[in-house]
C-alpha cells in the first residue's frame, strides 16, 4: 500500500499489531519524550497518545522506530527507489536485466508533483498555542517540532525544481518569540535553506516558509535524505511514497502539501533574530540558545483528522538512528559514484554522526613502490570533507581496501583495529584548523568554527597492538584510573579541565611529557583522557560517544615525543586525545526523573505498556 496520508499509514500499522495506543492523560513537556525513549530501546511499537495535556491533537512518536516497521511502510516502492539507484550507478542496467527494473517508470511518474486546487489541510485553523508543546528534557527553552517539513523555494527560479524541503528545528514558544505571531527557525550550516535565505537577504526580501507536519510518511524522510544538490526532496518523496505529491497553488504564497497533518504559513523577515534554544540535541548535549531568523506565522491549517507526530533527539540511539541506517541502505551503492575512489562510508552514529567518518578508499597512485603510503586515501578523505553532508564531518578516518578487502567500516572494533596496527603518528595525522564544523558542536573554538583531522593509513602492519596493561606504568600527577579499552586502546581518567576555549592544557602537555619515558606502550598508539575512565571504556558506545563528541581535533590532540615539521604536526609515541567535558562546553542530558517513573507506571502490570517496556 502507498500511503496518501499519515492517517492511512497509522491505521495499517495498527491493523497489523504494530501500533498501540495511550488513553491514559500524558503530558507533552518530557512524559511523551520519555515514554517514546523507552518504547524505542525495547525496539517497541509505534505509539499513538489520544489525550494530551494543552492541545486537542492527538500524538504519535516512534512510526519509524525499528528498521523492519520502516522497511514495512515503504514496503510498495523500496525495489523500484534501490532501481533507480543501481542505473544511476550502471546505467546498462535497464538493458542487462530489465525484468529487475519494472517499477522504474512508475517512480519517475511519482517523483512529479501535482498541482492542485484544495485539499484536506485547509480545512481547519488554529493557533501556534494550541498545538503540542513538546519538550524532551528539562532544560528545553520551550516546544519544539521535531519532525518538521520545512519548504521553501527559490526566489530567482520559483517552483518545484528549485525547491528545498528540511528538518529543521522549529521553536514553538518560549524566549522572547510573540505568542502564536512568531516561533524560531534553527537551521544549520551547508542547509539547501541557507541558498534561499541568503537570495532573500541580496534581494532586501522576506523569505516565504511553509513548515509541513505529518503528511505522506515518505515527505518525513525526504526531509532528512542528503540529496545531491538541485535534486528536490520533494521529487524523492513522490518516488519513494508511490504516490505524486499533492501541493495545492496558494495565490502570493508557497504551495502547501495537501495531505499534511499541518501546515504553519509564515515568512522569515529582513533582520530578525531572537535566541533560540536550549534543546536537547542528537550529539548528547544541550545545543545552547543562540540568535537564529525569526518566522513571522500567517496561519496554521490542519485537517479534519490531524495527528501530530514526534520524535525524541538525545544521545544515540535514538529513533533517528533508524533514518540513518535506512539512508545508508539506500545510498550506499552511491557513494563510488560522488566519491571517486571511496568505497565505503560510516558516519557513526553512536560517535553524533557528524563528529566521525570511517572510510574505505583505494591506494592506487604508487602501486610499485617498495612501501606503500597514503596518497591517494587523503585525496579520497578531502573530497568527503568537500561536498555534501559528509563535510560536516569532524575526525576522518580513512583505510586502504588494498590492505584488506575484506574489511567494513561499519565492523567498527574491526576497523579500529585495522588503523591502530598500521597507523604512523609522525605522518599519518592531517589537521584542517579554522574551518566550519556542525552547528550542534560545542568542541571548537567558537559556533560553527573549528577543526577537522584527516588519518589515512595504508601497507603493512607496523606494530603488534597491546592486549594486556602496561605493567609499572607511572602517569603524571591528577591523572589515574588506566583502563585497557580495546588492542591498542588506552583509557585514562584526568582531572577536571580548567582552561578557556582555543587553548591547550599545560596538564595534558604535562602527561604526554611523562609519558615519553614510559617503556611499554609500543603497542598502545592511542590513549583517550575522560573525566570517568571506567564509565568511558566499559562499552564501544560510551568509548565512541565520549572521545569524539568531546574533542577538538587541533585543541584537544596531544602526542608523546610530538613536534612540528614544516607545519606538519607528528608524534613518535602514542597520540592522546582529551576527551573531558571543557569548560565551555554544553551539558550533557539527563532525563526528569518524575517523567522517567511515570513511564515506569504505564510498563506495570495492568498498564498500556506492560509486556512492552
Amino acid at each position: 500500500m502507498s500511503y496518501r496520508n499519515l492517517s492511512e499509514c497509522l491505521r495499517d500499522l495498527e491493523a497489523t499489531g504494530q501500533l498501540r495506543r495511550i488513553d491514559v492523560e500524558v503530558d507533552a513537556d518530557q512524559q511523551v519524550a520519555a515514554i517514546q525513549r523507552r518504547v524505542f530501546r525495547a525496539n517497541g511499537p509505534a505509539i499513538l497518545f489520544t489525550r494530551v495535556k494543552g492541545t486537542p491533537f492527538p500524538m504519535v512518536g516512534n512510526v519509524f522506530g525499528t528498521m523492519e516497521r520502516t522497511k514495512f511502510i515503504f514496503r510498495k516502492t523500496l525495489r523500484a527507489i534501490e532501481s533507480l539507484f543501481k542505473l544511476k550507478l550502471d546505467p546498462t542496467e535497464a538493458f542487462k536485466r530489465p525484468w529487475r527494473h519494472l517499477g522504474v517508470p512508475a517512480a519517475l511518474v511519482h517523483a512529479l508533483p501535482r498541482r492542485v486546487k484544495d485539499g484536506p489541510v485547509l480545512a481547519n485553523q488554529t493557533r501556534i498555542s494550541q498545538l503540542p508543546q513538546l519538550k524532551s528534557w528539562p532544560n528545553d527553552g520551550g516546544g519544539y517540532v521535531t519532525l518538521p517539513q520545512v519548504y521553501t523555494e527559490s526566489l530567482a527560479h520559483p517552483g518545484f525544481a528549485r525547491s528545498n524541503i528540511g528538518m529543521y528545528r522549529v521553536q514553538l514558544s518560549g524566549q522572547s518569540f510573540e505568542p502564536d505571531r512568531e516561533i524560531g527557525l534553527h537551521y544549520q550550516i551547508h542547509r539547501g535553506i541557507g541558498h534561499h535565505h541568503g537570495e532573500a537577504l541580496a534581494r532586501g526580501e522576506s523569505l516565504k516558509v511553509n513548515i509541513f507536519v505529518g503528511g505522506p510518511p515518505s515527505m518525513t524522510v525526504a526531509a532528512v535524505m542528503p540529496l545531491p544538490e538541485g535534486m528536490p526532496e520533494l521529487f524523492f518523496a513522490g518516488a519513494l511514497g508511490g504516490r505524486r505529491m499533492d501541493m495545492i497553488d496558494r495565490p502570493g504564497g508557497l504551495p502547501i502539501l495537501a495531505e499534511a497533518d499541518f501546515c504553519i504559513t509564515g515568512r522569515i523577515a529582513q533582520g530578525r533574530e531572537l535566541p533560540e534554544g536550549p534543546f536537547g540535541d542528537h550529539l548528547g548535549y544541550y545545543s545552547l540558545a543562540h540568535d537564529f531568523p525569526v518566522l513571522t506565522v500567517d496561519k496554521v491549517y490542519h485537517r479534519p483528522d490531524a495527528v501530530w507526530p514526534f520524535t525524541t533527539v538525545g544521545r544515540p540511539p535514538q529513533e533517528d538512528t533508524v533514518f540513518g541506517k535506512f539512508i545508508h541502505e539506500l545510498t550506499a551503492p552511491l557513494v563510488s559514484t560522488v566519491f571517486s575512489g571511496v568505497h565505503e562510508v560510516h558516519a557513526v552514529d553512536e560517535a553524533g554522526v557528524h563528529p566521525l567518518l570511517l572510510a574505505i578508499g583505494s591506494e592506487r597512485y604508487v602501486p610499485y613502490a617498495a612501501e606503500r603510503t597514503p596518497q591517494e586515501l587523503i585525496t579520497n578523505a578531502l573530497s568527503l570533507l568537500g561536498t555534501t553532508q559528509t563535510s560536516l564531518s569532524k575526525y576522518v578516518l580513512i583505510a586502504a581496501k588494498e590492505d584488506n578487502p575484506s574489511l567494513h567500516c561499519h565492523d567498527v572494533p574491526t576497523f579500529f583495529r585495522h588503523m591502530l596496527e598500521r597507523i604512523d603518528p609522525a605522518r599519518d595525522l592531517h589537521f584542517i584548523t579554522r574551518t566550519t564544523m556542525d552547528t550542534l558542536d560545542y568542541s571548537g573554538i567558537s559556533l560553527n568554527q573549528g577543526s577537522k583531522v584527516v588519518i589515512a593509513v595504508t601497507g603493512e602492519k607496523r606494530r603488534e597492538l597491546g592486549r594486556e596493561m602496561p605493567t609499572g606504568l607511572r602517569l603524571a600527577e591528577g591523572f589515574s584510573q588506566a583502563r585497557l579499552f580495546a588492542p591498542g586502546v588506552l583509557v585514562l581518567q584526568g582531572p577536571p579541565h580548567g582552561r578557556g576555549r582555543d587553548e591547550h592544557d599545560p596538564l595534558m602537555e604535562g602527561l604526554a611529557r611523562a609519558m615519553t619515558a614510559e617503556a611499554g606502550l609500543e603497542g598502545f598508539p592511542l590513549v583517550v583522557v575522560a573525566d570517568d575512565a571506567p564509565f568511558t571504556a566499559e562499552s564501544w558506545a560510551n568509548f565512541l560517544w565520549v572521545t569524539f563528541t568531546r574533542s577538538d581535533p587541533a585543541t584537544d590532540t596531544y602526542g608523546v615525543g610530538e613536534f612540528i615539521h614544516c607545519k606538519h604536526w607528528g608524534c613518535r609515541g602514542p597520540v592522546i586525545i582529551d576527551a573531558r567535558l571543557k569548560t565551555y562546553h554544553a551539558p550533557p542530558l539527563d532525563p526528569d526523573p518524575e517523567a522517567e517513573k511515570f513511564t515506569d507506571s504505564l510498563g506495570a502490570p495492568g498498564g498500556p505498556l506492560h509486556g512492552i517496556i
